[in-house]
């Protein structure tokens, strides 16, 4: 099967494609997969961007800025596999899947970071090392900038990895993990009941500074953990939402993203103001 868009420069030549509804694409990306490749709704695919492999999947609402390289050596074998889940955030991210690479939902990829499954050079008849293993990474983990995952390695849910760190064994602990390698620095706490009441009036009082900045005026009232602004209203613990979106909520849902609050509707996260 193929897919084209010449005007963006877009080719995906895989034995079946399924893009579902909603899916943007940048411009210059080039996708050859011998299997499937499937991208999900709501999905953003950014410029110049590169993929090989033999079967890869994303989930709804993926987010890619630009610059993905998804292959590397191996990326001819049978092995050679990724799958992303949901409501990811990728960037101009190395992924070498000469071995299966598995990503939950909810993750992080910051810029930079890197996924390697495979590692040789001189002969192993002489004693030199080979390592070929894939890699797993649980859900709603962050991999901080320019961070590299080593084959053979798992990363439990909720784990943060710092900038610069080196991941070279499994991490199987919910924690904050940084250095080469990297190690726990400490645990992850929830906080109290009324420690989370005073964090979300604090997170209320600065995006009013940032409404009136984008030149928005909304009414905004908040009681742990529901947070009503005009006529929608979000879960702040649960990410659950109902009511009317416009411009001034899109605003909002952009703004507490940047607290970890990740509200994904039909609407995507793009202000009026950051595209004007």
């Amino acid at each position: 099967m193929k897919y084209e868009d010449s005007e963006k420069n877009v080719r995906i030549v895989a034995k079946e494609i399924n893009i579902d509804e909603d899916v943007e694409f940048g411009k210059d990306i080039s996708v050859m997969v011998k299997g499937e490749f499937r991208i999900g709704s709501y999905s953003r695919l950014g410029d110049n961007t590169q993929i090989r492999g033999n079967n890869v999947v994303f989930g709804k609402h993926l987010f890619n800025t630009s610059g993905l390289r998804i292959g590397g050596g191996g990326r001819q074998h049978p092995t050679a596999n990724l799958k992303i889940g949901m409501r990811c955030t990728i960037h101009n991210n190395i992924i070498n899947i000469c071995e299966p690479v598995e990503i939950g939902d909810d993750v992080g990829l910051s810029s930079e970071v890197a996924i390697i499954t495979h590692g040789y050079w001189l002969s192993v008849f002489e004693g030199f090392p080979a390592s070929f293993s894939g890699v797993k990474i649980g859900n709603g983990v962050i991999v901080g900038y320019r961070s590299v995952i080593l084959m053979g390695v798992t990363i439990a849910d909720f784990a943060v990895i710092g900038a610069n760190s080196t991941v070279v064994h499994s991490l199987l602990n919910k924690g904050v993990y940084v250095g080469s390698p990297a190690r726990l620095i400490r645990e992850i706490v929830p906080l109290t009941s009324i420690q989370r009441e005073v964090k979300l009036d604090e997170i209320i009082v600065k995006y009013l500074q940032i409404a009136k900045y984008h030149g928005f005026s909304p009414k905004i009232k908040a009681s742990y953990p529901f947070v009503r602004l005009n006529g929608f209203r979000v879960n702040v613990e649960t990410f659950e939402f109902e009511g009317m979106e416009d411009e001034e909520t899109d605003d909002f849902r952009d703004y507490i993203r940047k607290w970890g609050i990740r509200v994904y509707t039909k609407r995507p996260f793009r202000s009026k103001f950051a595209f004007e």
